[in-house]
């Protein structure tokens, strides 16, 4: 047997066990590491309360993989369309808030957070 095979996680299914619509999304934490949170996010028609907008001190990476959403980022005359596949990257303290999710399906994401410490340099983001 491998010498770091107690180490390797079980394989997992972020789409399988989604949780029962709710009043509010569910989150689970994936990962945790040294600088860095991974979240799988179950969203079934929530938003951001009025006035609420997330500024966070860490860099944020999201990916949605099932489902759609719109995102508000402060300063921006449109909102961000988002669709399965697609993903952003949020510097450290981008005003953010989530103006909608799809409430006729599950909108799953992949939140990756990342110390700005750690976060990628100005221009390294694939466009």
């Amino acid at each position: 047997m491998a010498e770091n095979a107690n180490s390797i996680s079980p394989t997992l299914n972020i789409l399988s066990k989604l949780p029962a619509v709710d009043a509010a999304e569910a989150v689970e934490m994936l990962l945790k590491g040294s600088g860095i949170r991974l979240h799988r996010i179950v969203s079934h028609g929530q938003a951001s309360p009025a006035g609420f907008w997330y500024d966070q001190d860490d860099a944020e990476w999201v990916l949605v993989v099932t489902g759609r959403a719109r995102l508000t980022i402060e300063g921006e005359a449109a909102d961000r369309e988002l669709r399965a596949g697609d993903s952003l990257f949020l510097p450290a303290h981008c005003r953010h808030r989530v103006a909608w999710t799809d409430p006729d399906q599950p909108t799953v994401w992949l939140a990756l957070f990342v110390d700005a410490r750690l976060s990628p340099a100005p221009g390294t983001i694939p466009v």
